[in-house]
């Protein structure tokens, strides 16, 4: 790995620390799981459930006709994912929000306007990454994603980290964060930490909507961005 990239990688290293009451195992060496997906080719497959499709175009369609919770009731269409499969970098959000809900398509609202500012701020396109949510449907009135929500949605998100094979997660907002790893721990105590979804690095920072209801946070949030664009560009 490039000296620049070991730099990067040691600045990481210096911010990840134990915090409660997420497992310890979750918070990794970023350098060591980077540098062991550095030599995998990306047209190889992961493990994947056998079931559940091993194609997205199937696993849309999958999830479309889903009704294993009262969501499929309210929704009204649900809302898979935007961007390219072949991204290095993908965006958990945790819900799609009413504009969602309305045109099938994750993060398109004013929060998605904003996130789409970010990601240019990093020096990429909307195009060039992979978003979506850990529930495909909306909740009612926006509400957080419930237990059991999450319970059922989650392996449709596990497969699709699965099939896209990003070597970065960005997971955005709390509820997304807590569904990822499974702990209940706050965002202040998780942010500036370096977690592990299947092996893959994961680092949280703030919904776009969150910043939008609290400006004050946009700094923080860029701190955050930079580490993951670093991240990114240090295996690409």
């Amino acid at each position: 790995m490039a000296r620049e990239a070991r730099t990067i990688l040691e600045r990481s290293r210096g911010r990840l620390k134990f915090s409660e009451p997420v497992a310890a195992a979750a918070i990794i060496d970023v350098e060591a799981a980077l540098e062991s997906r550095a030599d995998l080719p990306r047209d190889i497959p992961r493990e994947l459930p056998r079931e559940l499709p091993r194609e997205l175009g199937a696993l849309q369609a999958l999830v479309a006709a889903c009704e294993k919770c009262g969501l499929c009731k309210t929704r009204t269409q649900t809302v898979f994912s935007d961007g390219t499969p072949l991204a290095k970098l993908m965006f958990v959000g945790e819900a799609p929000g009413r504009d969602e809900d309305l045109r099938g398509v994750p993060f398109v609202g004013r929060a998605g306007q904003l996130l789409d500012k970010m990601i240019v701020a990093m020096g990429m396109t909307r195009a060039e990454v992979y978003i979506c949510n850990v529930l495909k449907c909306r909740p009612p009135d926006n509400r957080p994603p419930a237990p059991e929500e999450v319970a059922q949605c989650r392996p449709y998100l596990e497969q699709q980290v699965a099939l896209v094979r990003p070597v970065v997660i960005c997971a955005l907002g709390l509820s997304a964060v807590q569904a990822l790893l499974e702990t209940k721990a706050t965002m202040a105590s998780m942010r500036g930490n370096t977690y592990s979804f299947r092996g893959i690095p994961l680092i949280p920072t703030y919904h776009p909507a969150a910043l939008l209801r609290n400006p004050g946070w946009k700094r923080e949030s860029w701190i955050d961005l930079q580490r993951v664009r670093d991240l990114v560009r240090s295996v690409g």
